[in-house]
C-alpha cells in the first residue's frame, strides 16, 4: 500500500514538473508574439499605416524592455527542446549550447531598448530608433531560433 502510494506521489509529481515545462514555454511564446505585437504596432507608424501615438510607443517600449529583463531567465535546462506544438517556430539548441552567445545577445537587445526607450519622443526619433531595435530582435532570431519546416 505504502508503495503504491510512493508510485502515485512520484508519477503526480512528474505530471507536475512536465506541466510546469510546457507552461514556461507557453509563456515564452506569448511574450515573443507580445514582442512582435508592440513592434509591429511600432513599425505601422514609421510606415505611415498608423498615426504616431506616444502611448502606444511607450507601453511598447516597456514591454520590450521587461522581456530584455526576463530573457536570460525564460530558457532554463528543463525545457531544452520543448517547442510551443501551434508555432511556426522552433528554439534553437544554440541557446544552451553557446549560453555566453545567447546573453551577448540579450544585453545588446536590452541597451537597444533601453537606449530607444530614452530618445523616442515623436515620429522622427521612432524613425531613426525602431530599425536598431528590429536589427536587435532579429540578431537573435537568426541564431537562436528555427523556421519550422
Amino acid at each position: 500500500m505504502i508503495r503504491a502510494a510512493l508510485v502515485v506521489g512520484a508519477l503526480l509529481l512528474g505530471a507536475t514538473a512536465v506541466t510546469a515545462q510546457q507552461d514556461l514555454v507557453k509563456q515564452n511564446q506569448d511574450t515573443m508574439k507580445a514582442n512582435a505585437k508592440n513592434l509591429g504596432a511600432m513599425v505601422a507608424m514609421v510606415k505611415g499605416e498608423k498615426p504616431y501615438d506616444q502611448a502606444t510607443v511607450t507601453a511598447g517600449l516597456a514591454q520590450l524592455e521587461e522581456t530584455a529583463k526576463k530573457l536570460p531567465t525564460m530558457f532554463p535546462d528543463s525545457i531544452k527542446g520543448m517547442n510551443p506544438p501551434d508555432s511556426k517556430y522552433e528554439v534553437s539548441p544554440k541557446i544552451w549550447e553557446d549560453k555566453a552567445e545567447f546573453r551577448a545577445k540579450i544585453e545588446d537587445f536590452a541597451k537597444v531598448v533601453s537606449a530607444a526607450k530614452a530618445k523616442i519622443t515623436d515620429l522622427d526619433t521612432l524613425k531613426a530608433n525602431a530599425p536598431a531595435i528590429g536589427k536587435a530582435c532579429g540578431n537573435c532570431h537568426e541564431t537562436f531560433r528555427i523556421k519550422k519546416s
